[in-house]
């Protein structure tokens, strides 16, 4: 199974109002592993950039003035990408962009539909977790995958880490080894081992009176935010 984890940065918001991509980053999992291959492309818009835009991924108009317009890596981005499953958080966006791209490129590769299908993890993440935040910066907090790299967003860096995250949203590791070896017969650093029953137990230590002060503090408080449904106060 080949997917592509992919994430773009753009002059603004709304390919309607002439907005064009400026970054593409791609990497490439296979059988849910990174193979390290990658695809990463900045791309001259021939427009000005929003400053709000500007903001959020520090790209600037000077920065981009030597590189190639899409038309020019488009050949070469559609076959990185074919036949993949996309990856995308908050694919609409993303995806939007691209077909506009391909669109105004003179229209040979058709649209992003015909090349890839696409899984959406903004979509995953908030049938998984209702009513909380679901951006990447939440997600990596959320799956602890440390984005400390992230001071401005980029789309080869936002693509690793989302790659990280998907693979923790979908169950992480895919295969369990307990003897020592992997499914395929290879050997896994990572393996379970037993300790022995002839251990010493390990302390028990108990709560001092501040601690449970600062407990109990904070079981009302969740049993205010719940509407009285705070389960540990009801035994």
């Amino acid at each position: 199974m080949r997917q592509i984890v992919l994430d773009t940065e753009t002059t603004g918001l709304e390919p309607s109002q002439g907005h064009r991509i400026i970054e593409i980053g791609c990497v490439e999992l296979v059988n849910r592993k990174l193979t390290g291959r990658h695809y990463h492309q900045y791309i001259n818009p021939m427009r000005e950039i929003d400053q709000g835009a500007m903001e959020v991924h520090g790209i600037s108009n000077d920065f981009l003035a030597d590189k190639p317009v899409f038309e020019q890596v488009v050949a070469e981005f559609i076959e990185f990408v074919q036949g993949a499953e996309l990856i995308i958080h908050n694919a609409p966006f993303d995806i939007g962009f691209l077909d506009s791209e391909l669109t105004l490129s003179g229209g040979q590769f058709g649209k992003m539909s015909g090349h890839c299908s696409v899984i959406d993890t903004l979509v995953m993440a908030r049938a998984m977790h209702p009513g909380q935040r679901n951006s990447l910066d939440a997600l990596c907090r959320r799956y602890f995958v440390d984005n400390s790299a992230r001071d401005l967003h980029g789309a080869l860096l936002d693509s690793e880490i989302l790659a990280d995250v998907y693979l923790l949203m979908t169950g992480g590791q895919k295969t369990l080894s307990l003897g020592g070896e992997t499914a395929d017969g290879g050997s896994d650093a990572q393996i379970i081992r037993r300790l022995g029953t002839a251990r010493s137990l390990s302390p028990i230590i108990s709560a001092n009176a501040v601690e449970l002060e600062r407990h109990a503090g904070k079981l009302i408080t969740v049993d205010k935010k719940s509407d009285g449904s705070c389960v540990w106060l009801k035994n």
